[in-house]
């Protein structure tokens, strides 16, 4: 894969990491995998900016960081503007047919609370998508 955007972290980032090609890029997002880790919570998130590191040091060609979505609140200016170019590029390949997401069900909004149930499940691989109710 050309690009894996990861929001789990934990010990699923290196599996995310290894299905990496050449050139590729991982992009993490997230903590949530590490959530309810007992002790310091911000242990999990130094631990992973110490393998994202390491991971850009070793010469396989492949590179992984780190997107703070909840950087805005110190310089919200200069984060709107980075997250705006950022989320348009993202999109534009999306657009492009180039990004394609897994998307594992597509569940009517009515029925939100099974959708949410389903996504956290971990029985699917993809996106548990919202879509609107038919009249």
């Amino acid at each position: 894969m050309n690009a894996v955007f990861d929001h789990v972290g934990g010990a699923g980032l290196t599996d995310s990491f290894r299905l990496l090609a050449r050139g590729g890029t991982l992009v993490s997002y997230g903590t949530a995998a590490t959530r309810d880790v007992d002790g310091d919570a911000m242990l999990p998130v130094l631990l992973l900016f110490a393998r994202l590191l390491w991971w850009n040091a070793l010469p396989n060609g492949r590179g992984a960081h780190f997107f703070n979505l909840w950087s805005g609140h110190r310089r919200a200016t200069d984060f709107r503007r980075r997250f705006a170019r950022d989320l348009g590029e993202v999109l534009s390949l999306h657009a492009e047919g180039v990004l394609i997401p897994p998307v594992a069900a597509r569940v009517p909004l009515s029925e939100a609370a099974s959708a949410l149930a389903l996504a956290e499940s971990g029985t699917v691989v993809g996106k548990v998508l919202l879509v609107p109710d038919h009249p």
